[in-house]
């Protein structure tokens, strides 16, 4: 008999133990669309940098920065989100792409030249990606909320960004992985 309840009790164990990893793994899936958004955004740094180059433009765009936040806390009350918090988030993003972007600047600072590439046109051609981006981010927040407010949420998000990073390990950039990490740092309430 106690042989028959040890066994029980170790079956008992694997079963919540696999719901509890099921439950985990669904919840980092349902983080995807919202890492991968970031991760687009970041992607767009590259671009950015190269157009600041070309201009000799400074990265750093105070007017532009209040005018995506503003932008987003907008649209973040029109879904039910909290605005200092979609600001929060938002300057987290920027931030990350700021990385991004003064790391290829000194990249290509010391090498005395940037890439080859066609002109870019910030205004033009990147800034409306980034907004549509930004939308799309906005949406990944709110279909994510009960995630977001969970006491284990910044160990699923770290999750999600393992697993897309994991994804892309062939082509990954360890400046556009460490710039995810800051990105994604604002997804919970709790973020500080």
């Amino acid at each position: 008999m106690q042989l028959f309840k040890r066994d029980m009790a170790i079956l008992i164990a694997f079963v919540i133990g696999g719901i509890n990893n099921n439950f985990a793994q669904g919840t980092t899936d349902k983080l995807r669309p919202l890492v991968e958004t970031s991760a687009r955004r970041l992607e767009l740094a590259r671009e950015v940098a190269l157009s600041k180059w070309d201009t000799q433009t400074p990265v750093e765009d105070p007017a532009r920065e209040a005018e995506v936040i503003h932008v987003a806390v907008k649209d973040g009350e029109l879904r039910g989100l909290d605005p200092a918090w979609v600001s929060h988030f938002f300057r987290a993003q920027i931030e990350a792409n700021k990385v991004v972007q003064y790391s290829l600047l000194a990249q290509w600072q010391r090498a005395g030249t940037a890439p080859v590439h066609r002109p870019i046109n910030l205004g033009a051609v990147i800034r409306p990606q980034l907004d549509q981006l930004d939308k799309k981010l906005l949406e990944g927040l709110a279909n994510n909320a009960a995630i977001r407010a969970a006491a284990a949420c910044r160990a699923y998000t770290a999750k999600a960004v393992g697993n897309y990073l994991a994804t892309r390990k062939r082509d990954a950039d360890p400046r556009l992985a460490i710039a995810l990490d800051r990105a994604m740092a604002a997804t919970c309430y709790d973020s500080t």
